[in-house]
């Protein structure tokens, strides 16, 4: 079975295994049919996953980061979201093909001599590499691994191995944890990561209120600020390439603006979480509503995901 018809081999991945890892996670073994070696990749990083069906999905790499022929990715089912973990669930099947974008990396691992890891359900299999980096340089760690059950929480195992670290938490057995608590009082020079469902992470702000504002980074599943009512002004996009210049109404993406005048862009999530649409920006003022830049990074206004960003300026200057 191949996804997409027309996909060069070089973008192409064999299903090799298939791997139980609770009542509701599967870990999906990928490798190049030639068993060539695969693009490099850093902890926080994830690939595009082109479905049977032509869907398009982002999935973080959770394997071994210095296995060069091979990807692992950990796929819960949901039946009620939108069908793409479904299908992999019940259709991809070892020698099943599938094609591939990527690796991209918009949750990198920054530097610290301690880390607190927070994972919310399948956010684990994102926070996993960050672990094997930081047991590798021989750091300093703790994760808190929440989830609704525990017949549905994945790599459980990580709390036998480590039992002083691990903390895993079930709030239908033992009812909500306080986050703060767990912090406690860490090193000065400490990262927080989490992955995890919305709730997690709007709570984590306040939980993490009396750290550095640099401390927490965190990677998100959906993004509620694509809708986000900002500016609805007209404006204009100039191609500084070609010099064209294309009329924008304020509530279109600049995406769509762009495909609508023969523009193509590349997307994927459409949703301003996966990365794949950035563009530089040389002007103008941009309406950010992604996930993936913090504070810092849009305050550059350098760059954006048009995918679901839109313009505050009369004029926004791209490099294409």
């Amino acid at each position: 079975m191949t996804a997409v018809d027309n996909a060069s081999n070089s973008d192409q991945l064999v299903v090799t295994q298939r791997l139980d890892r609770s009542t509701s996670v599967t870990e999906f073994v990928l490798e190049r049919r030639d068993r060539r070696r695969l693009p490099d990749w850093a902890p926080g990083a994830h690939i595009d996953v082109v479905l049977p069906s032509g869907k398009i999905r982002q999935y973080s790499l959770c394997g071994d980061r210095w296995a060069p022929h091979q990807y692992r990715i950990a796929v819960q089912r949901d039946d009620l979201g939108g069908g793409g973990s479904v299908e992999l669930h019940t259709e991809l099947k070892p020698g099943d093909t599938i094609s591939f974008g990527g690796p991209r990396n918009n949750f990198r691992l920054a530097p610290a001599q301690s880390y607190r890891f927070i994972a919310g359900g399948i956010g684990i299999s994102a926070l996993l590499p960050m672990i094997a980096q930081a047991n590798l340089l021989g750091l300093e760690w703790q994760l808190l691994y929440l989830g609704r059950n525990l017949e549905r929480m994945a790599y459980q195992e990580l709390q036998e191995r480590y039992p002083e670290r691990v903390t895993v938490h079930a709030s239908q057995n033992a009812g909500r944890i306080s986050i703060r608590e767990w912090l406690g009082s860490p090193p000065d020079d400490t990262m927080v990561y989490a992955c995890g469902p919305e709730s997690l992470l709007e709570a984590l702000p306040e939980a993490c209120s009396d750290l550095p504002e640099t401390t927490l980074r965190t990677e998100r599943f959906t993004n509620t600020m694509a809708d986000a009512i900002v500016s609805s002004e007209p404006y204009e996009i100039k191609l500084q390439r070609s010099g064209r210049v294309v009329e924008a109404p304020g509530n279109t993406s600049v995406v769509d603006v762009l495909a609508n005048a023969g523009v193509d862009v590349i997307t994927s999530c459409s949703q301003g979480v996966c990365g794949t649409c950035e563009v530089d920006v040389l002007a103008g003022e941009i309406d950010h509503r992604d996930a993936i830049l913090d504070d810092d990074e849009r305050a550059t206004n350098t760059c954006m995901f048009p995918c679901v960003s839109r313009s505050l300026s009369e004029r926004l200057v791209l490099d294409l």
